[in-house]
């Protein structure tokens, strides 16, 4: 009988869940990168945490989905449930354990970065006294135990917060040892902060808990306390009914409670814990101890605290100094002019966060303002918390224009924020839809009406970013800002298949789903495909995020064995297997992980040296082609499509931030080996206008 590793190997495809794990160990990486400096080490170790908390919250949880039930399945990688979920877990532990060593190896430099993490009895008498002052008068009178015996249900623990499990037992009693939990405030700093002179000393709040437990537990001995999270299955889905849009807010305020009591799947413990206790809690939750990750002395549970030191204002000035972003090399020196003229003249690449996203948010306040402009029509993911493009909206509303919002109330962990700004806006007079049906709106599309003389003009932005002006800092994304009619016509037909029941055939500029896009992409591919087969030239490269869909990728494994030559850069889940002999020699897979979150997708196809670029939202995955309203848009503008391939080329001649998938699944992480450094998170800080490469990805 084969191993499991053997089954893995031999498959054509390599599952989406170890190809995350794989994603995840290169962002760890980044905390080990010798260039960089402490803070931003300790910024990538959070980074890791949080995205280990979605992945055990979102598929983990979906695994169990299928466990619980007694359902089975069988991954990308051949293996069914069981076997999978062994695989799986064991993988999540190893991380765990890379995550905590990495932390202790950084530990011993943080003295001479001026700040360290004590316990409480590291501290010295003064700093004691003022930390029990700080429980006294602030932790204390938040904290409310709650026993388990038999006169006391099990109580309900929090997803993903700090909980002391604490053994007790009353003095001079003959009664059984009990169980209480503590759960520690939400809403309160991870670490209690003294400073001293040029010195921080970051003490986590657990730590003074566990001092003072004989003030919450009186006249009972204390047999032992143990620190502990538990992460719960927060993978949902709203069921169709007839009057789910009816009652759609409170369907989904419904289905967030679950989150806060799903079955739990990972839990995070002390290595010192009591076995008793942990005993209980795996019996309570019917997990085993695959699903613990266990935390060293001297580590700790929930590595996201670190962003409350590295935004600390002593230390947040040692990240990185970012160039200020540009204007976009086709409209230099033309922030905050009169988008309207400008876009009449001519479209406009945004290439974020190089670019700055002004000259968008420019358009959305001008057209809030302007009296000719009749309508707003924008679809909304996910926003900034302070979001300049609500108050425009709002602004909108309030000067009598119509404005029409898609607000997808359904983006994962985001959706209590979309529902109070989205009812924020229905409340001022914005006409709000919350989603279509089961289906999550993705696509980026904004549409303004403005009525010029005797003529109405539309104008158009399309992304593969979301209307988030902090994201626009962090994430590379690219977005086409047009007034070009027939790039309006195709916008505003879109529109009205998301807010009513048109059905176009076909689109001029435009790929859709969930109609048409799975197909439009695997047409393009074969097209490719056949020019190989006709001894043509021909090629392929494809920048995204994930590529998880069997079709597509089999489509790509027929173009390589035709000889077409396929790039690809997906950045995070990768299920092609590159490299294969008889299967895909033709295909190579990088993925490029450093500074900023790679998010533009960007679809190249040779067409025998005529090429076809596409850019949008949507990877290719069958959540994107099935699940979500999604859209990509071809650039035609030559001048901008030669932009679109500059990025490519750019992507693929870097030797800084990128990675190299093997035909096993595993990646290398590339370097210069003798030629000079080539980081695109800085280079295309340079790039100007007048300096414009006409790059070739193809003879």
């Amino acid at each position: 009988m084969q191993n499991t590793h053997e089954l893995i190997g031999k498959s054509d495809l390599i599952s989406r869940d170890l190809s995350w794990l794989q994603f995840n160990h290169r962002v760890l990486d980044q905390a080990r990168k010798e260039k960089r400096n402490l803070f931003e080490k300790l910024k990538f170790l959070a980074i890791t945490s949080s995205n280990a908390d979605e992945f055990n919250m979102i598929r983990v949880g979906s695994l169990y989905n299928y466990l619980d039930y007694g359902n089975d399945r069988i991954d990308y990688s051949g293996l069914s449930v069981i076997p999978f979920k062994s695989e799986l877990l064991s993988g999540l532990k190893e991380f765990g354990k890379q995550q905590n060593q990495l932390f202790l190896d950084l530990k011993p430099s943080f003295k001479q970065h001026n700040f360290e993490i004590k316990g409480y009895e590291e501290l010295t008498e003064k700093q004691q006294r003022l930390a029990s002052k700080y429980f006294e008068k602030t932790i204390f009178p938040m904290l409310t135990p709650m026993v388990f015996d038999p006169y006391h249900s099990f109580p309900i623990l929090v997803n993903n917060i700090l909980i002391f499990g604490v053994v007790t037992k009353a003095l001079k009693s003959r009664e059984k040892k009990k169980m209480s939990f503590i759960q520690l405030p939400q809403n309160l700093p991870r670490f209690f902060e003294i400073n001293d002179k040029d010195k921080v000393t970051f003490v986590p709040i657990e730590k003074i808990v566990d001092q003072h437990l004989d003030h919450v537990f009186k006249n009972v001995e204390i047999l032992s306390s143990s620190l502990f999270r538990v992460t719960r299955n927060g993978d949902f889905t709203l069921e169709e009914s007839e009057d789910i849009e009816a009652n759609f807010l409170e369907e989904m305020k419904k289905k967030l409670k679950t989150r806060k009591t799903g079955r739990v799947v990972r839990m995070e413990v002390e290595e010192e814990a009591d076995p008793w206790l942990i005993k209980q809690l795996k019996k309570r939750y019917e997990i085993g101890s695959e699903n613990i990750k266990v935390t060293p002395q001297g580590s700790l549970i929930d590595f996201t605290c670190l962003w409350q030191i590295v935004n600390h204002e002593d230390f947040i000035s040692f990240l990185p100094v970012r160039p200020k972003p540009a204007p976009p090399i086709s409209m230099s020196d033309i922030e905050h002019q009169d988008m309207f003229k400008i876009l009449k003249d001519r479209d406009i690449l945004l290439h974020h966060p190089y670019n700055t996203i002004e000259p968008l948010l420019d358009l959305l306040e001008q057209a809030a303002e302007d009296p000719h402009v009749l309508s707003i029509k924008l679809t909304i993911y996910r926003l900034a918390k302070n979001s300049r493009v609500v108050d425009a909206l709002l602004q909108a509303a309030e000067n009598g224009k119509h404005v029409s919002v898609l607000f997808e109330v359904k983006a994962r962990f985001d959706e209590e924020n979309n529902m109070k700004q989205a009812l924020k806006l229905q409340k001022a007079g914005c006409f709000v839809i919350y989603g279509v049906g089961s289906l999550k709106t993705h696509t980026k599309l904004l549409l303004i009406v403005r009525k010029e003389k005797e003529k109405v003009n539309r104008f158009v932005h399309m992304s593969s970013g979301n209307y988030n002006e902090a994201t626009a800092k962090l994430y590379t994304d690219l977005s086409l800002l047009t007034s070009d009619e027939s790039y309006a016509n195709d916008v505003q037909e879109f529109f009205n298949v998301i807010t009513g029941h048109s059905m176009p055939e076909e689109y001029d500029n435009l790929i859709t789903a969930p109609t048409h896009m799975r197909q439009g992409l695997i047409g393009l591919i074969e097209k490719e495909r056949d020019n190989a087969e006709a001894g043509k030239s021909s090629g392929i490269v494809i920048k995204l995020n994930s590529l998880q869909d069997k079709d597509v990728i089999l489509s790509l494994y027929k173009a390589s064995k035709a000889g077409v030559p396929i790039k690809l850069i997906v950045r995070g889940i990768c299920c092609l297997r590159p490299g294969r002999s008889g299967l895909s020699e033709n295909i190579s897979v990088r993925s490029i992980v450093g500074e900023y979150l790679e998010h533009s997708r960007i679809f190249y196809f040779h067409n025998e040296g005529d090429p076809k670029v596409y850019c949008g939202s949507a990877d290719m995955m069958v959540r994107s082609f099935d699940r979500r309203l999604e859209s990509l848009f071809i650039i035609s503008d030559p001048l901008l499509k030669q932009q679109a391939v500059n990025i490519l080329a750019y992507n693929l001649k870097d030797n800084v931030n990128t990675y190299e998938m093997n035909e096993d699944g595993s990646y290398v992480h590339l370097e210069p080996n003798g030629n000079p450094p080539f980081d695109i998170h800085h280079e295309f800080y340079k790039v100007k206008r007048e300096g414009v490469m006409k790059a070739k990805l193809f003879a």
